[in-house]
């Protein structure tokens, strides 16, 4: 750690030392990797654990190690056919595999990472649209349909040629490994690809140096996807320049080699591949991964605090629903190691940045980032003031400007002014963020400012406030109403966990809004009691909800995201059901369509009236058909 940045002028003067291009970095990631190997061989690296005990076996591998194993992954996958434009996917949870593959095919060729929780439709189109040779994923592992899951997804991707299995088994012990060994389910194949071993293939390679050329140029070396719970992901382009970028940033404002960062987010997902496994890369820090599912891995919230403690973890890697769940458990562990949290991926509440600090003594550092930009934007400083409810300072070399359309153009917002939220930094691939030409049609301000989609305001100290969604705004009659102000009402109720609120539809005014609750464990409360205490601290009238209704668990994605399009599915049909009700007629799912939005599927009963089905749904502003067998 070279730099501070706990001002805005700090920022500001280590730009001030010359250009970014400039600076002595390598230009490839393997070229990046060797460099700290050269530099701290024997110093931890990355280490994972199967199962969530703070006593369980782990697996570390030591930076010459991981080294090693990348350059012999790299070899393997050129040896099978992967050059620098082929695509390489890996559909695999956390474990030391994910990270060698994630280095190894940007070395090679260009990186696929996918969501596991993607089904197989899903997994297959990203498959179809990155072109796909190789893919990596689990052998069968008791628990686990992922084996299944990729060989369906692979029978839908003519492209792929070999898939490499990973076997989590050497991560078990004795009879543990003999047992899951035994209960290891069958999986049919019934695709054209070649299945074989990653390790032994993988190890049989050089592991001492490359078999080819790593030519020193700037080039794409990731696709990495964005949403795609629901329809067809949109896939964005990384290049190597924008991966280091977040290395450099991590290495020079945040980490050191003494720093050891406890990550239970997805490989899969940019927030875990660049500001965490890239500032390990850059600075020589510890990156700890518990269990393959993370946060979501069976005993990891249970047992968090401990397995701070086990590894001594100086920062903790989170979002603000593993937040929620963590104060949801008393710290019974010496936490003292901890200097601080970084959050990102959804905005904070400011209430549960209260609750974390009161229990722990540490502060949240929320930060911003998004894939398309290669993630970092801004965080608020480590040791410098914190702004709770921002998103804090942009980082150096980042560019951040608020615009708004007026007269058919975009303008700059003035300080405080709510407007898009616009990025320029070398993360940004100008032009060509996705790999789908149309989709970067209108994405870029000016030729190179990124149109996040992302509202929000720059305040006099130069701290990026986001203030919501452009698609999550709450449109009330011509009104636009925050989401983010009935949630953080929500939040600062005792009981209340996690809270997500929508536009629901409604025939007059074409929104309305409606919240739902995920409460804490072992404590109770009504809609009308949150309904009440959201009329207290929601000072806008129109934003005060209409209704609140309380789940068992919110959904969400996975890096914990509340997941809103199942929760506007919800109220869709909720609404609609009410409305369709008397005319003998009702919702029987809603999908978030592609093209079309929220697509309610009505059905009607015999000799329903169809002419006042249609005309009572023409009143509310979502796209219906009937369910299939019906008109």
């Amino acid at each position: 750690m070279a730099s501070s940045m706990n001002t805005l002028a700090e920022r500001n003067a280590i730009e001030a030392q010359g250009d970014y291009a400039d600076r002595d970095l390598p230009v490839t990631l393997f070229a990046y990797l060797t460099r700290i190997r050269d530099r701290v061989p024997d110093r931890p690296a990355i280490s994972f654990q199967l199962l969530s005990g703070p006593r369980t076996r782990a697996c570390t591998l030591t930076w010459d190690e991981y080294h090693q194993r990348v350059t012999e992954c790299a070899n393997l996958l050129r040896g099978l056919g992967i050059g620098p434009t082929d695509t390489v996917a890996y559909l695999l949870p956390n474990c030391l595999e994910a990270a060698v593959v994630l280095v190894a095919g940007a070395t090679a060729g260009i990186v696929n990472p996918i969501n596991p929780l993607l089904e197989p439709e899903q997994i297959g189109a990203i498959l179809r649209e990155t072109n796909a040779k190789v893919l990596v994923t689990l052998r069968p592992f008791p628990k686990s349909d992922l084996a299944q899951k990729a060989a369906a997804a692979v029978a839908m991707a003519p492209d792929v040629h070999t898939v490499l299995q990973v076997d989590l088994g050497v991560y078990l012990g004795g009879l543990k490994r003999v047992a899951a060994g035994l209960m290891r389910p069958r999986v049919k194949t019934r695709h054209h690809a070649k299945v074989m071993d990653f390790e032994a293939e993988a190890s049989s390679r050089k592991h001492t140096r490359l078999n080819f050329d790593d030519p020193q140029h700037d080039r794409i070396a990731a696709y990495f996807h964005t949403g795609g719970t629901t329809g067809m992901p949109k896939v964005a382009q990384h290049r190597y320049s924008g991966m280091i970028y977040n290395g450099w940033l991590g290495s020079e404002l945040l980490f050191t080699e003494e720093d050891v960062l406890l990550c239970p987010l997805p490989l899969f997902h940019v927030f875990a591949a660049y500001p965490v496994l890239m500032s390990c890369i850059g600075s020589g820090a510890h990156m700890v991964m518990p269990t393959p599912a993370g946060y979501r891995g069976d005993g990891v919230l249970d047992n968090f605090w401990k397995l701070v403690e086990r590894w001594q973890a100086t920062f903790l890697i989170a979002v603000p629903t593993a937040i929620a769940a963590l104060m949801q458990r008393p710290v019974d562990a010496d936490v003292s190691s901890l200097r601080t949290a970084i959050s990102g991926s959804a905005p904070l509440p400011i209430e549960l940045y209260n609750r974390f600090k009161q229990a722990t003594g540490v502060e949240i550092a929320e930060g911003y980032g998004l894939t398309e930009c290669t993630c970092l934007v801004s965080c608020n400083p480590i040791d410098g003031k914190k702004k709770v409810g921002s998103v804090g300072i942009p980082f150096p070399y980042t560019e951040v400007r608020i615009l708004r359309r007026a007269d058919g153009k975009l303008q700059e917002c003035a300080v405080d002014e709510i407007g898009e939220i616009c990025v320029s930094n070398p993360g940004v691939f100008e032009g060509s963020t996705y790999t789908e030409v149309d989709r970067n049609r209108d994405l870029f301000a000016e030729g190179r400012f990124l149109r996040t989609g992302d509202l929000g305001r720059l305040d006099a100290d130069g701290y990026l406030w986001i203030t919501g969604r452009a698609k999550d705004l709450i449109i009330r009659g011509g009104h636009n109403l925050d989401p983010g102000i009935i949630e953080e009402a929500l939040m600062s109720h005792p009981a209340v966990a996690v809270a997500g609120a929508i536009g629901q539809p409604d025939a007059f005014a074409g929104e309305l809004p409606c919240a739902y609750v995920e409460l804490v464990a072992g404590m109770t409360a009504t809609p009308d009691e949150l309904l009440t205490h959201c009329r207290q601290r929601i000072t806008e009238r129109a934003a005060v909800p209409k209704h609140i209704e309380i789940l068992p668990e919110l959904p969400k994605t996975a890096v914990g995201k509340v997941f809103k399009p199942q929760l506007r599915a919800l109220a869709t049909a909720r609404v609609l059901d009410v409305a369709l009700a008397p005319l003998g007629a009702s919702v029987g799912a809603v999908d978030d369509d592609k093209t079309r939005g929220m697509l309610a599927h009505v059905r009607r009963k015999a000799g329903a009236d169809e002419a006042a089905i249609r005309q009572k749904l023409g009143e509310f502003s979502v796209a219906w058909e009937w369910e299939q067998g019906g008109d």
